[in-house]
């Protein structure tokens, strides 16, 4: 009896000492200013990445000139970038899970920073091609790792929605950085330095990176069972996919270019998911699509994202070729945006403890498609502030949707595979900015050359003069213009409407942020 006793005392000692071991290892909840140091160095990568995107266009021009090339060579700048980040984001979303993400993380943004620097050497337009390629293969690796360090790092439920709104808000930030920095580079320097601003900005991302990101992965699995395959399979889809959103209006969407497009992409995604329910590390974990709020996040990304970029892209090019604002003055108008967005994400991440996630993303997604109905009354009398202030509104209604809708699609899976969650989470964004404004610039065109043709059968110029028709003309397109636009802007609203409808399907549950709790305590008697 003695020695049974002895036993369960033994058994019991030894439980509790595993189980006070286990909580030490757990990061102890509160503020801890290291947590912060390593979100404000993932968000120096992601301020990168997003940045280049955009400041790049305003160089294009300039490139076009010094090159001695056309606009349709010019494109492919653009192009082969969209399609290199496309392919290479799930890839490095499952390989920083296979590897570790610290290591990863450091290659790319070292590899960024050397390829931004390359392309600014750029000597003619294949050089230039590759090495866009380059950034665009290494920035790929920095949204799914970037979201997987931040899951790790913040263990707390309410630090983790906060870290991940403040993370969102880079995307507006560099949105508006992009015509600020690039417009007074390109005008008092050189397109070139579009590309060397970047090397200064990774050196400290790389040096931060290094000093404070700590390795998350406990056990490194390996490249042994890598889905080689599936990754080819998901990359020609992926590939041909972005292709043809790309150039589809230039070549026709039903010219043989795009029907072939389109075949080798619905082919090669079959084949794709039969084979990743055979892998045993596949790329994309098909049986996170059986998780319902998972599903219904993505969803609501995908839907939401493209009402927001089919509509947003078009701000810049109406107050440019409309209203004659130059490329700095554009940038300004999103300023209020931009604060807007940041401040309200900080908000939705405080107010998602309080109200359900899903009623804060459609009341969010809601506010949103009532701004974008409202910009269907874009007229040329607007001024400035007419334009910012719906902005601000338009980015307070996003700001607190995008916090909660991301730590609803990254905390739904086991922690381990946060970096594949996080991937299919910026593919499904990255898909659907590219869709958004194929969609948008197409119904642009279109709408814009059957308005023309309905003023000039409504129209009648009696005075045949050279300079009455110079002047009149101009006006009958503008205004032709400017009806595509209201066109554009309407259905973009309609979509953040059809994302307001799907975000009501984001359950989220308590155990979903379950993630560093205390072990539970098992006792074998």
């Amino acid at each position: 009896m003695q020695r049974k006793q002895n036993k369960i005392k033994n058994n019991l000692q030894k439980q509790t000492e595993k189980v006070v071991e286990k909580i030490d290892e757990q990061p102890k909840k509160g503020f801890r200013s290291e947590q912060w140091i390593v979100l404000a160095t993932v968000m120096i990568g992601s301020f990168l990445g997003r940045l280049d995107g955009t400041i790049v266009n305003l160089a294009l021009p300039h490139i076009i000139s010094d090159f001695g090339i056309t606009v349709s060579e010019a494109s492919w700048i653009s192009t082969a970038y969209i399609i290199a980040n496309a392919i290479f984001v799930p890839i490095f979303g499952k390989l920083g899970d296979l590897i570790g993400r610290k290591p990863l993380y450091i290659f790319g943004i070292v590899g960024f920073t050397i390829s931004s620097m390359l392309a600014g050497l750029s000597f003619n337009l294949p050089s230039m091609i590759i090495f866009r390629v380059l950034q665009a293969i290494t920035v790929s690796i920095d949204y799914p790792l970037a979201l997987s360090i931040i899951a790790f790092t913040f263990t707390d439920k309410r630090q983790r929605t906060t870290a991940m709104g403040l993370w969102s808000a880079v995307f507006a930030v560099s949105q508006v950085f992009g015509p600020l920095l690039g417009g007074p580079l390109v005008d008092n320097f050189s397109w070139r330095s579009v590309f060397y601003i970047n090397v200064p900005l990774g050196a400290i991302g790389t040096f931060m990176a290094l000093r404070f990101i700590t390795e998350p992965v406990e056990k490194i699995k390996g490249l042994k069972n890598f889905d080689i395959l599936g990754a080819i399979l998901l990359g020609v889809s992926l590939g041909t996919m972005v292709l043809v959103l790309d150039q589809g209006q230039t070549w026709g969407w039903g010219s043989g270019k795009s029907i072939i497009s389109y075949i080798i992409s619905a082919v090669s995604l079959v084949v794709f998911i039969f084979v990743e329910n055979k892998a045993i590390e596949p790329v994309v974990d098909l049986k996170f699509f059986k998780i319902p709020t998972f599903t219904a996040s993505i969803i609501t990304s995908f839907i939401s994202f493209m009402g927001l970029f089919g509509g947003i892209f078009l701000i810049p090019l109406f107050v440019q070729n409309i209203l004659g604002y130059s490329v700095t003055k554009s940038g300004y108008i999103f300023i209020p945006m931009s604060f807007a967005l940041m401040f309200m994400a900080q908000l939705g991440a405080r107010l998602s403890h309080v109200i359900q996630p899903r009623f804060l993303t459609a009341s969010g997604m809601f506010v949103a498609a009532m701004m974008l109905f409202l910009f269907a009354g874009i007229d040329v009398k607007w001024g400035f502030w007419d334009i910012a202030v719906r902005l601000l509104i338009l980015a307070a209604g996003l700001g607190v949707s995008f916090a909660p809708l991301t730590n609803a699609a990254t905390s739904t899976v086991p922690l381990e595979e946060v970096g594949v969650a996080s991937s299919i989470l910026a593919l499904a964004r990255n898909l659907a900015g590219a869709y958004g404004i194929a969609i948008f610039a197409t119904i642009l065109s279109n709408t814009t050359s059957s308005h023309l043709v309905e003023i000039l059968q409504h129209s009648t110029i009696n005075n045949n003069n050279p300079s009455t028709l110079s002047t009149v003309i101009p006006l009958m397109i503008s205004q032709a213009n400017i009806l595509a636009y209201r066109s554009v802007f309407y259905w973009a609203g309609i979509f953040l409407l059809l994302a307001a409808v799907s975000a009501m399907f984001v359950k989220e549950k308590k155990s979903d942020f379950a993630h560093g709790h205390a072990p539970r305590v098992e006792v074998e008697m």
